[in-house]
């Protein structure tokens, strides 16, 4: 068990195998604070750091330069996802955040292309952790941390010893060496509630914003999942690992399976890669990710076939044609329309 676990214990906050943390104290809706257990850091640094990644993750780097976090995936030749990251500024480079449980993967995928670059890919989650701080209370409370704050949603504010990101919604990531999270932490739960990885997921899922897991691994290609919504695919910039795929579909081709969030009445969460059904198809797309929003509710990301809602006949269900019925909820966000259409 890492000291940042046992420093969680302490405060009521239960760790599983999988790194999602629990608590059984109520939700502060002004000041909610979670420990980002489930998401782990590894770090990308060098001269080249920025030229390597630029060369094989889907954002463009030049935005970190700019201010900006930007989520970023990293693809197969295919264009398929092998991992999805948030990619932010660290001294000498970058540090990526991912799901914990694809974080090995994630780094030796880039580690096999970095080997010919002045550039090192190490694991740092034992040594960098991360809270999530949302509500309407999220910045008075972070102001006691900082003199300044990010103001728009992804600009980043680094701080010693690690990083500030204002996030989609009224909430921040906050990523930083074990021994000043400790000390945020005691200062953010004066006036806040420590919560579990659950209340952010959901939160994440309200925002539409794509979570990996090995289930889902390889398994859409980034506008599947929304991310050019999040300028974390740039169609401006050079050639990347499978940008060919991608960019042909974003100026030849037309998207079927977009992501979509939805609500449905279950015993258990919805896990990643469960099947959605209609009464004639037996798989119309997948969900990517779910969290508890309610009692025996859950709300959930799906990529799925665009077509199933524009005909609006039929209803969705999950895992089997016979399975819980799912209601469409509204995404944050408006993709273009001309995603859908034809380009020839």
């Amino acid at each position: 068990m890492s000291t940042w676990h046992s420093i969680l214990e302490t405060q009521q906050i239960s760790i599983d195998e999988q790194g999602y943390s629990r608590s059984s104290a109520p939700v502060n809706p002004a000041l909610s604070i979670t420990p980002l257990t489930h998401l782990g850091l590894f770090s990308v640094i060098g001269p080249d750091a920025e030229k390597f990644l630029q060369g094989q993750i889907s954002c463009d780097m030049r935005d970190i330069s700019n201010g900006f976090s930007r989520l970023a995936s990293h693809n197969n030749v295919k264009g398929s996802m092998i991992s999805l990251s948030r990619v932010m500024p660290a001294e000498g480079g970058y540090w990526l955040r991912t799901n914990r449980q694809i974080l090995s993967n994630a780094l030796t995928a880039l580690n096999k292309y970095m080997l010919f670059s002045k550039a090192d890919g190490t694991d740092i989650s034992d040594t960098v952790v991360g809270l999530g701080i949302q509500g309407s209370d999220a910045a008075s409370a972070l102001a006691a941390l900082s003199n300044e704050l990010p103001a728009e949603t992804d600009q980043f504010l680094s701080l010693d010893g690690g990083v500030l990101i204002k996030v989609a919604g009224e909430r921040y990531e906050l990523w930083l060496e074990q021994a000043q999270a400790e000390t945020a932490l005691d200062l953010l739960i004066q006036t806040g509630s420590l919560n579990g990885s659950e209340n952010w997921l959901l939160s994440e899922i309200q925002q539409g914003i794509p979570s990996l897991t090995p289930d889902t691994l390889e398994t859409f290609i980034p506008q599947m999942t929304n991310l050019q919504a999040f300028e974390g695919v740039s169609f401006r910039k050079g050639c990347y690992t499978g940008q060919e795929i991608i960019t042909r579909l974003q100026h030849r081709g037309k998207l079927k399976r977009p992501m979509f969030r939805l609500s449905v009445q279950a015993d258990t969460a919805p896990a990643a890669g469960t099947v959605l059904a209609t009464a004639t198809r037996a798989s119309v797309g997948n969900v990517v990710c779910s969290a508890l929003s309610g009692e025996g509710e859950y709300q959930l990301l799906a990529v799925m076939l665009k077509d199933v809602f524009d005909d609006g006949s039929q209803s969705v269900h999950l895992d089997t044609q016979e399975g819980p019925q799912l209601e469409r909820l509204d995404l944050p966000y408006t993709l273009d329309p001309e995603m859908f259409e034809a380009k020839r």
